[in-house]
């Protein structure tokens, strides 16, 4: 079971919100993105364990990876043992993004 309040160590990864109102359910998703994207070691440790291994695959995997860079998804592909296919798809999907955007200004 996941505890609402947040320890301290994720102080840091969230300088630009009110940590003090931030909590589990409700900020589920943007703490495991912040945590994945910029949390240091020990902040993915304490994410990893509160969560297990098996729904940080699946939030991961229902989000497309959004957030996590190509190096960081490389990095889940293989911790989390997520198949490589999909992962490339991801990483496809997200680079014809970047020229559409550019395109269309």
């Amino acid at each position: 079971m996941i505890s609402s309040k947040l320890p301290s160590i994720l102080k840091p990864f969230f300088w630009d919100y009110d940590f003090g109102k931030l909590g589990w359910p409700d900020d589920g998703g943007l703490i495991i993105s912040r945590v994945l994207s910029s949390g240091d070691w020990r902040a993915i440790s304490w994410v990893r364990k509160q969560m297990g291994e098996e729904p940080l695959r699946d939030w991961i995997a229902s989000c497309k990876g959004r957030g996590l860079d190509r190096r960081q998804l490389r990095f889940w592909e293989l911790v989390l043992d997520i198949d490589h296919k999909i992962v490339n798809t991801w990483i496809k999907e997200r680079e014809g993004l970047v020229w559409e955007e550019r395109t269309n200004r």
